[in-house]
């Protein structure tokens, strides 16, 4: 199991759009658009544990779009595991109510979408993020993301692999 006491220690990648490529730490474009476990409004990383399922991630409508794919070393907790089905219960959540595929429409409609309000009532509880399998076009259960909302300060470090400064040169 990748969390250890609810602790993620290794790498995670992230395929973001090359306009946010100098601030691959700032969760902006979630801000602004929202995601499946963020509103609109409140920044959040989504990362994968393979740079294969980060890609597929960044890029499910449509064709292939130009990516920039980073890696990170994390130390983060605590982090919720969505695997735990009972857990999950405990929060009122299901696996089928996190894989809805209408969550993006529910959002464009101003309507609740529930994984955007569990994942405001995990933060909440002082998780840092949580752990989820893609629910990407072509992944399967064993391809599995972190969702930030907290990757700074108290039981969160997370640090951008960028040993040449190659991102500063775009």
């Amino acid at each position: 199991m990748p969390l250890k006491d609810g602790r993620y220690i290794g790498p995670l990648y992230r395929a973001l759009n090359p306009v946010y490529a100098r601030e691959p730490l700032s969760g902006r474009g979630a801000e602004l658009y929202g995601g499946r476990f963020n509103t609109k409004g409140t920044p959040a990383l989504y990362t994968a544990f393979d740079p294969a399922t980060a890609l597929r991630e960044a890029n499910q409508v449509g064709d292939l779009q130009p990516t920039t794919l980073v890696a990170y070393r994390a130390d983060l907790g605590p982090v919720f595991d969505t695997c735990d089905v009972a857990a999950l219960k405990d929060f009122g959540m299901t696996v089928q109510a996190l894989a809805d595929p209408g969550w993006r429409s529910a959002m464009l409609d101003s309507q609740r979408v529930p994984t955007q309000s569990f994942a405001k009532e995990l933060f909440a509880s002082g998780f840092v993020g949580l752990l989820v399998r893609s629910f990407a076009l072509g992944t399967s259960e064993a391809n599995l993301n972190i969702v930030l909302w907290r990757w700074t300060g108290s039981g969160a470090k997370l640090e951008l692999v960028d040993d040449e400064n190659r991102l500063s040169r775009i």
